[in-house]
């Protein structure tokens, strides 16, 4: 079946389609009813049936293939590399699993886990899917009042986190701004649990409170938890996104209806089966770590690569050298992570035997053209973009090389997935937008399984946040984009990220893609700044790749030229800064907003997630010595 029938079938007949792919998964008591769709905008997939994701993810792979590896947890800052089996995994997951019950979790309990990416991160997630536990992963890092904040809204009984994380050589200290945002959070756990890898040498520990992980796993060491059966509608999981309100919005998902998505997604769009390897290079605390670094290679059977480390340490090369190493199939990472890879020569493209890699997907921002054309004339293997948010779970515009791979078009992420009932709709008239014409990405519901099921005990809010932008019931993704007569979307940035100058609307991600395609640009940020005469006005902020002769002056003049040719005067950049870096958070997404305050003298707001503070102190420099370009 090619992708046509495929997704024909998802959205005419979707009780059908998705009934045939609850069979990719184990259930103890199966589904009484594929789909209730009677109180929308919420939903509920594969009524009455129970299962469970930690033994989709792992006991039903012993009698096939227990010695094969499940995960390789490789930390290029540590140097440790942890290579475990599906044996070894079960094992280890059955002792955090007795140790959490040794503590009073059991189900529906949340656990907050503030862990980097190392394998005791993934133990303790399906520990808490073993038992029926909620977790809570919270990327870190994360500074203390946002952890507070999540610790508050999630009322965890037990929070989880390593002695330190490591980044580029420098050691990350967690324990402190977990004892920070306790001593903040008005509902803190009675315990917390430490896994220390000896990096906090002076780490401080509260006596009755903390616990050492190491000694309670010794005395659990040949425990066998049993599993604890979920009907499919229960909450697996909590990941907090940002909110418009400053509060967090704790995304729920189910167990069932992700675990289904999970074995389709992993399969269909990523090319990914039994005893087959896929790196994802996300961190566990974001939604591609929890879907394709954790659930859903291990569901199918597959090995999944957990990286800690920058994409440049020991050398630009490392991510290829692991590809050939564990004959990685498929690779999944960000538009970011590559971009940093292009300021580097292009010589460490070719530094490993890549024939077992069959795919790069990119996901996470928009991704330039210019970009993917290096990389992949660079790696000599197909370059897949793909779109999805936290709440969606995986991806819902993206190309299926495990059916049918459609043709690659250049900037856009591709085709409706299977079960996204998508349309672009004029903002102003509500109607579908023409092929080519502007307009608000939306999805019709019922949203497929693996979407968030509602947001953490607050139904008002989901409804109000994601269905209640247009007259017609529709989930709003908030972005722009344009559909093309062939039903390519290309995504053109965030609905609050469009500039109105003199009357004209300009996303900001169509003039990035204008500046990205003068040679000396090795990435671009573009924001809206207030101005007197016409409302607000782009500047453009933008690093350089490593060896351009160019000046400054002349690289800023050459970007203005090639705005002004593709989309005309009126989107001409007001101002250009040559910066030495952008800031970004941990994630890799540019703090656009950061940019836009800074440029505009006002607070630049939450900055906790900033990977590198001196990128932000560049920005401040060059606002202060003027623009490379313009007034």
């Amino acid at each position: 079946m090619g992708y046509d029938e495929f997704y024909r079938q998802s959205v005419e007949e979707p009780e059908r389609f998705w009934g045939e792919q609850a069979r990719l998964i184990h259930w103890e008591v199966p589904p009484q009813q594929i789909l209730d769709a009677s109180k929308l905008p919420f939903r509920r997939w594969f009524v009455g049936g129970t299962t469970n994701l930690c033994y989709n993810a792992v006991d039903r792979h012993l009698a096939d293939r227990a010695e094969q590896l499940a995960l390789v947890a490789i930390s290029t800052e540590t140097g440790r590399t942890d290579e475990v089996t599906y044996r070894e995994l079960h094992r280890e997951v059955n002792r955090f699993a007795a140790v959490l019950k040794s503590l009073g979790v059991g189900k529906g309990d949340r656990v907050v886990i503030y862990m980097p990416n190392m394998a005791e991160a993934v133990y303790a997630m399906l520990a808490c899917a073993r038992i029926g536990a909620i977790h809570s992963v919270v990327f870190g890092g994360f500074a203390s009042h946002n952890l507070a904040l999540r610790i508050d809204d999630a009322e965890p009984k037990l929070l989880i986190c390593a002695d330190a994380g490591m980044r580029g050589g420098k050691v990350i200290p967690y324990k402190p701004l977990v004892d920070a945002a306790l001593a903040e959070a008005k509902a803190p756990p009675p315990h917390v649990l430490i896994v220390s890898r000896g990096l906090d040498k002076d780490m401080r520990r509260v006596e009755g409170r903390d616990l050492d992980y190491a000694t309670l796993r010794d005395q659990f060491m040949d425990a066998e938890v049993p599993v604890t059966w979920l009907e499919s509608n229960e909450p697996s999981y909590l990941l907090y996104t940002s909110g418009t309100t400053g509060k967090p919005k704790g995304i729920q998902r189910d167990v069932g209806g992700y675990a289904v998505a999970m074995a389709m997604s992993t399969r269909m769009v990523f090319d990914i089966g039994p005893g087959q390897v896929m790196f994802s290079t996300s961190d566990v605390g974001w939604a591609v770590g929890h879907s394709y670094n954790v659930y859903g290679p291990l569901i199918v059977g597959a090995t999944s690569l957990l990286y800690e480390g920058l994409p440049t340490n020991p050398d630009p090369g490392i991510w290829w050298r692991l590809c050939e190493q564990y004959k990685v199939r498929t690779m999944f990472s960000s538009p970011t992570g590559i971009r940093v890879l292009k300021k580097q020569d292009a010589s460490w493209l070719k530094c490993a035997d890549l024939s077992s890699l069959k795919w790069l997907f990119l996901a996470g921002e928009p991704l330039d053209e210019p970009t993917a054309h290096w990389i992949t004339e660079g790696l000599g293997v197909p370059v897949i973009d793909n779109y999805w948010q936290t709440e969606t779970g995986w991806p819902a515009l993206t190309l299926m090389p495990g059916l049918e791979l459609k043709p690659v078009k250049w900037g856009s992420p591709g085709l409706p997935a299977p079960g996204y009932r998508m349309k672009v709709i004029n903002e102003v008239t509500g109607q579908e937008a023409a092929p080519g014409e502007k307009g608000v990405l939306v999805i019709e519901p019922p949203l497929p399984p693996g979407c968030l099921t509602t947001v953490w005990r607050d139904d008002q809010r989901y409804i109000a946040s994601y269905f209640s932008h247009f007259k017609e019931l529709l989930y709003s993704s908030l972005d722009w984009a344009i559909r093309d007569a062939d039903g390519y979307t290309n995504i053109l940035g965030r609905t609050d990220d469009v500039i109105n100058v003199a009357g004209h609307r300009l996303g900001t991600r169509e003039i990035e893609e204008s500046v990205a395609t003068h040679s000396a640009v090795a990435e671009a940020a573009v924001v809206g700044v207030k101005d007197e005469l016409k409302g607000q006005v782009p500047v453009v902020f933008a690093t350089l790749k490593q060896g351009v002769t160019a000046t400054s002056e002349d690289a800023a003049r050459g970007m203005q030229q090639a705005v002004t040719e593709q989309l005309g005067a009126v989107a001409r950049p007001a101002r250009i800064y040559v910066v030495n870096a952008l800031p970004k958070t941990r994630s890799g997404k540019l703090l656009r907003r950061s940019l836009q305050a800074l440029a505009q003298d006002t607070d630049p707001g939450d900055l906790s997630t900033l990977d590198d503070p001196n990128a932000l102190e560049e920005v401040r420099k060059a606002l202060q010595r003027g623009p490379d370009l313009g007034s």
